[in-house]
């Protein structure tokens, strides 16, 4: 078998190593030829019974990650998905009645198929690689667990936590699924076929029980669920109401959700986002690809730049944090130590981790160490003249970005007197949580710079999207008419909660008041107000913004905006109540000025294609992915 993507190796113990290790990927993945593949093993197996059968991956940093998603987007018939459910049944089976102990050893992604597989085997064992991952995440593709997951996890570890991992279909560390008895051992990358070769004496786990019944169990998840998506994610009902019900249930049930438009719209995003984060950008001729950057300057330790700056350090790049004053900086620098402290209290990092990341960044009120760096990207207030007069100041000789959110660059490129070197590099607030980073292209930016913009994005594990430089770019262009609209609906005496509560329904994960208050009124003002400008009236800016902004209100974190702030709670302000207006009306306004900008942008050649746009849309806005992306929706409901 070698050159396959599956060899089976016997030792002189006599037990069976089957080593997924597919020479023509970077991953291990479930594709029809793999599973077929697995299927002549197990038979080899069956009829030649080793002393004990280890399952284990060839490719360090990764075990299985899942089925193919390609093959899946292909898949339109519930009958075939059925029955490609009921043969992962028939497959997975052989290894749970193989009649010999078997093990997974887990070492970086153990995911979905994967995951089903680890399942299928008498006991796990799983390093503690900070790769490891180990989970169900089908839900987030809009089908649910097809190969047995559904029924094989509620009966490892009980129904309760189970679905606390389908349901959202989460992923856990290595730690967390000892915890929840998902493994039975952690171990050093190192020891781990040891550790495999000693679990094989290791018992079967008994089912950790739980006080709740059943269907109490499966009632209040479903509650929740319904509260979170409001019905618009059939995938997590659908496998709470089949979790421990039978294999036959799943199979149906996958048929289902695989032909509902939501999958195949989840699916559609889940490639989108491959595909942008693998964005190559051609250099010139004979132009070798420079080495990954590896210290960046920031300018600015106000809210963005302390983002930038953290989220550089945090994939470990040295960092120069400049502001004008001590003050400003000590504050960038209390920033950055408060994301980093969530991410050891969210246990998303260690103590350590978090420690290295923190001193990477260093903090100066000068330009001491801004000369070596191969980056330098300004993060000062959205004003033209504070902007310019910053960047004027600079020594350093690397490329310039900018992360302005909508003035364009050739209005900053002049200053650098270096425009060919000059780029956007817009993130989004917060810049640990925001996925999309816009890469603004001026007229005389060269394309060595664009190209290095978007490696440097990518090795941020950002999704980069290469726009033109046009007033608002792609995301503020389109957004701020949906905000405009939104302040216009109120000031004609709209309620703000129909307002804001239509537009949830519609699937955003908040309504466009409550937004402008998060991004904070200030920001949205400067924005509409350059966006206004710009355009000539075309775009006016809503008065009740105005109105709030002239009164000082700042939104979220001033206390007081559209919204009343105590604590992470909001209330409506008083004065927005109003009347009554039909949830749909206000989603066909909203969406409708949106649409029409978005059509605006692709025809003036901002960015190249359509898929542009939903990418930039659906992660840098947070535009419902279960309808696919703005241009999307609008094509299926007949509005573009």
């Amino acid at each position: 078998m070698s050159g396959e993507a599956i060899r089976l190796e016997r030792d002189a113990a006599g037990i069976a190593w089957v080593v997924f290790d597919d020479p023509s990927a970077k991953v291990n993945i479930f594709t029809a030829g793999t599973v077929a593949l697995l299927d002549r093993i197990l038979d080899e197996l069956i009829g030649n019974k080793p002393a004990g059968v280890i399952f284990i991956s060839g490719k360090p940093n990764a075990f299985i990650a899942g089925a193919d998603i390609h093959e899946i987007a292909k898949i339109r018939d519930a009958a075939y998905a059925t029955e490609l459910s009921r043969s992962g049944h028939r497959l997975f089976a052989k290894i749970e009645n193989l009649g010999v102990p078997t093990v997974a050893a887990i070492d970086g992604a153990c995911l979905g198929g994967g995951c089903e597989m680890a399942l299928a085997c008498r006991s796990r064992v799983a390093t503690d690689n900070p790769k490891t991952e180990i989970g169900l995440p089908e839900t987030q593709l809009g089908i649910i667990p097809g190969w047995g997951g559904t029924q094989r996890l509620p009966a490892l570890i009980g129904l309760r936590a189970a679905l606390e991992i389908i349901v959202p279909g989460k992923t856990l560390d290595a730690k967390r699924a000892l915890k929840v008895g998902l493994v039975d051992a952690v171990v050093p990358v190192l020891a781990l076929r040891a550790a495999a070769v000693k679990a094989l004496g290791i018992e079967r786990r008994r089912v950790r029980s739980s006080w709740w019944p059943d269907f109490i169990i499966q009632t209040i998840s479903q509650r929740r669920s319904l509260a979170q998506t409001h019905g618009q994610y059939p995938a997590p009902l659908k496998a709470i109401e089949v979790a421990g019900r039978g294999y036959d249930a799943e199979a149906r049930a996958v048929g289902e959700m695989v032909a509902t438009p939501v999958s195949q719209n989840l699916i559609r995003v889940y490639l989108l986002r491959e595909k942008y984060s693998k964005l190559q950008i051609e250099r010139a001729a004979r132009r070798e690809p420079r080495p990954p950057i590896r210290k960046v300057g920031v300018l600015g330790a106000g809210v963005m730049g302390a983002g930038i700056a953290q989220w550089c350090s945090a994939c470990g790049l040295m960092v120069r944090l400049r502001d004008i004053q001590p003050e400003f900086v000590a504050a960038g620098m209390q920033r950055i130590a408060a994301i980093y402290r969530e991410g050891v209290q969210r246990q998303r990092l260690t103590e350590l981790t978090a420690q290295q990341g923190l001193a990477r960044v260093h903090p100066t009120t000068d330009f001491s160490g801004f000369q070596d760096c191969e980056l330098v990207i300004e993060a000062v207030v959205e004003k033209l003249e504070v902007k310019r007069a910053a960047l004027a100041e600079l020594p350093a000789r690397g490329i310039i970005a900018s992360n302005t959110s909508a003035i364009p660059i050739g209005d900053l490129a002049s200053v650098t007197g270096r425009p060919e070197q000059f780029i956007g590099i817009h993130f989004f607030n917060p810049v640990h949580q925001m996925p999309l980073v816009e890469i603004v292209r001026g007229e005389q930016t060269a394309d060595e710079t664009v190209a290095v913009a978007v490696e440097f994005a990518k090795q941020l594990k950002k999704i980069p999207v290469v726009v033109k430089s046009a007033p608002g770019f792609v995301v503020n262009r389109i957004l701020l008419p949906y905000l405009n609209e939104a302040g216009k609906l109120l000031g004609e005496g709209i309620d703000l909660a129909y307002i804001d509560n239509a537009m949830v329904l519609f699937g955003w994960p908040m309504g466009p008041l409550r937004l402008i208050d998060e991004v904070g009124i200030d920001v949205a003002f400067a924005v509409a107000r350059e966006l206004a400008e710009a355009f000539h009236g075309r775009m006016p800016v809503a008065p009740i913004l105005e109105q709030l902004h002239n009164a000082g209100l700042k939104g979220r974190k001033g206390g007081r905006g559209f919204y009343a702030y105590a604590g992470k709670k909001e209330q409506p302000e008083p004065q927005f109540k109003g009347r009554a207006m039909d949830a749909n009306a206000i989603q066909d306004r909203l969406m409708g000025v949106m649409v029409a900008e978005a059509k605006e942008v692709l025809r003036a050649g901002i960015v190249a294609s359509e898929d542009d746009i939903d990418v930039a849309m659906i992660f840098g806005t947070g535009f419902p992915p279960f309808r696919g992306g703005l241009v999307k929706w609008a094509r299926d409901t007949g509005v573009w």
